[in-house]
């Protein structure tokens, strides 16, 4: 079977982090559509001067744009032996563009309760001086708001915010987990248990793909 996956999931749900463990053992693509964003961006492609200009009125990227930078990311090389997704597809538009590329491609989806998202989200904190990245609950610092590597002050960003991290979920529920019942339709979604500390969500993620 073809090596080609989408991971779904709500924000905090660790499918960023699960994407790349997949992709690294697979010997695939780990591909986020910010990356690809970003890339187009800085070679100043006309699709990226498009998505540039989209961002910097604050805006968001359109299905259509987006889907053509897709297209263009699964044409290179390295994607030709399969693909790990990370926040693509978003929505029921960008499943259906996706479907008619790669009709094949498995749906990993990470189910964890909006609260334990929320409690995971909200005790997050980000280094000012370096940008790493601590969690209150699994990876406190050593010192109270203070940077295991370089004593930088840890801060709370503003999108992890307890308010703002639900405003965030109720924009899933209705934007992207309508393609759980997508993909349970096609017969090709994959459940896995979200809520387990992060290795263990990877061993059940490798026992459901048989590897």
């Amino acid at each position: 079977m073809l090596n080609q996956f989408i991971l779904l999931g709500p924000p905090g749900s660790g499918k960023g982090t699960q994407a790349k463990v997949l992709a690294d053992k697979l010997k695939v693509p780990h591909i986020s559509t910010g990356d690809i964003f970003r890339d187009h961006i800085t070679r100043q492609t006309e699709l990226g001067k498009q998505v540039d200009s989209i961002l910097q009125q604050g805006s968001l990227v359109t299905d259509d744009i987006t889907n053509k930078i897709v297209a263009d990311r699964l044409q290179q090389a390295d994607a030709a032996s399969g693909f790990v997704f990370d926040g693509y597809p978003r929505n029921l538009v960008q499943a259906e563009f996706l479907y008619r590329l790669y009709p094949q491609v498995r749906a990993i989806n990470l189910a964890v309760p909006d609260d334990e998202l929320v409690k995971r989200i909200a005790s997050r904190r980000t280094c000012a001086k370096c940008g790493a990245i601590y969690n209150l609950i699994f990876k406190a610092p050593r010192q109270v708001g203070i940077c295991d590597l370089d004593g930088g002050e840890l801060q709370q960003r503003a999108d992890e915010v307890e308010s703002t991290v639900r405003d965030r979920l109720v924009v899933y529920h209705k934007q992207t987990e309508p393609l759980i019942n997508y993909y349970q339709t096609k017969g090709t979604l994959i459940n896995i248990d979200g809520q387990p500390p992060i290795a263990e969500v990877t061993v059940g993620i490798n026992q459901a793909l048989g590897l």
